[in-house]
């Protein structure tokens, strides 16, 4: 399956909280999604990692993206060597992205910005025909590169180098955060407070999509830093 857009993010739940209103946008356009979980959240303050798999699961469902896989590194402990990288290497040969989304090029959670570092290097190193990936009972795969990696925006408020106007999309974006119930607030809930386990958190979802949104003149909107210019064919593809 060819996928235009693979998004990966190092927990589950980073690619919806990140950009998953973009997500939602670009499928009802007609584009082919993918989501590829570098690990399984197994260290989270709240729930379990089998829990998070359902979760991911349900969202993957609620934003309608074409295939959703985990890489089951470990989490928080991971790395960007040679074996994390062709791991990577074989989803993007598998699904030949055009664009590749991925987490925050620094953040407060030290996975984000290794798994940044990690699947942006993964990308460049997928087109060089000489490193050899395999995959289905030796299948040897194609080198591709992806045109376009860009990195959405997490915890930290990184100044974007562009946003993408998601209004009508929020909606579905938060019912998809909000499927991973067991991370978020819960006033109910007997687990310990974590930093996304706040009302302050829940509530940031949207008052960070509309101050972007404000900003561009519209109701909301997500950030994405870049790794080269962007490029338009006239000033009329801008907004």
């Amino acid at each position: 399956m060819k996928l235009d857009i693979l998004a990966f993010g190092a927990h589950p739940d980073d690619v919806e909280l990140g950009c998953g209103a973009t997500v939602a946008k670009e499928i009802s356009l007609g584009k082919k999604v993918g989501i590829v979980d570098l690990t399984r959240g197994e260290l989270g303050t709240r729930g379990s990692a089998e829990i998070r798999d359902m979760e991911a699961a349900k969202a993957a469902e609620i934003l309608g993206v074409a295939v959703r896989e985990n890489l089951r590194f470990r989490d928080g402990f991971f790395v960007n060597d040679e074996t994390h990288q062709l791991e990577i290497i074989k989803m993007i040969r598998k699904y030949r992205p055009e664009i590749v989304l991925c987490n925050a090029i620094d953040d407060r959670h030290i996975d984000h910005g290794k798994g940044s570092k990690l699947v942006s290097d993964a990308c460049f190193l997928s087109g060089l025909r000489r490193i050899e990936t395999k995959i289905d009972g030796g299948i040897v795969q194609e080198a591709w590169r992806p045109k376009l990696v860009y990195h959405y925006i997490q915890w930290k408020n990184i100044e974007p180098d562009f946003v993408v106007d998601v209004t009508g999309f929020m909606d579905k974006k938060i019912d998809a955060v909000m499927a991973y119930s067991s991370q978020f607030y819960d006033p109910n809930s007997n687990e310990p407070v974590s930093p996304i386990a706040t009302k302050n958190f829940t509530e940031s979802i949207e008052y960070r999509a509309k101050d972007l949104g404000r900003l561009i003149f519209s109701d909301y909107a997500e950030g994405f830093t870049v790794e080269r210019y962007v490029a338009v064919n006239s000033l009329g593809n801008l907004i």
